[in-house]
């Protein structure tokens, strides 16, 4: 769904965003899933690798589950944030403009 804000393996590591404000603002930097990330990792990965069909094909992988998220929830938009651990579900505001404009950025640049 996106870039964790710490890799699982930290003792830090929080794969949850939930509970009270206390809770959540807690594992706001220490784990969860930002989606608007996608767009600049599509950006830096495709002017590390190159422009090739296989690249391409593999940002385009990297942005499916956001793709499939569109149909969830709040219709035809993505989360602020998600979960860090499967299955990610989606926390903080439920329909987060650029989270999406990050996506579409990112599709158009795939184009």
């Amino acid at each position: 769904m996106g870039l964790r804000t710490l890799e699982p393996g930290h003792p830090d590591y929080k794969g949850r965003y939930k509970g009270g404000p206390l809770e959540r603002d807690g594992a706001y930097h220490q784990g969860t899933v930002w989606p608007w990330l996608m767009g600049p990792f599509v950006t830096a990965y495709l002017r590390v690798h190159g422009r090739t069909p296989k690249s391409i094909e593999h940002c385009r992988q990297l942005l499916r589950p956001l793709q499939q998220e569109l149909g969830t929830g709040c219709l035809g938009t993505l989360g602020e944030v998600y979960d860090g651990d499967a299955p990610h579900h989606a926390g903080g505001t439920p329909a987060q403009a650029w989270s999406v404009a990050e996506m579409l950025r990112a599709l158009d640049e795939l184009a």
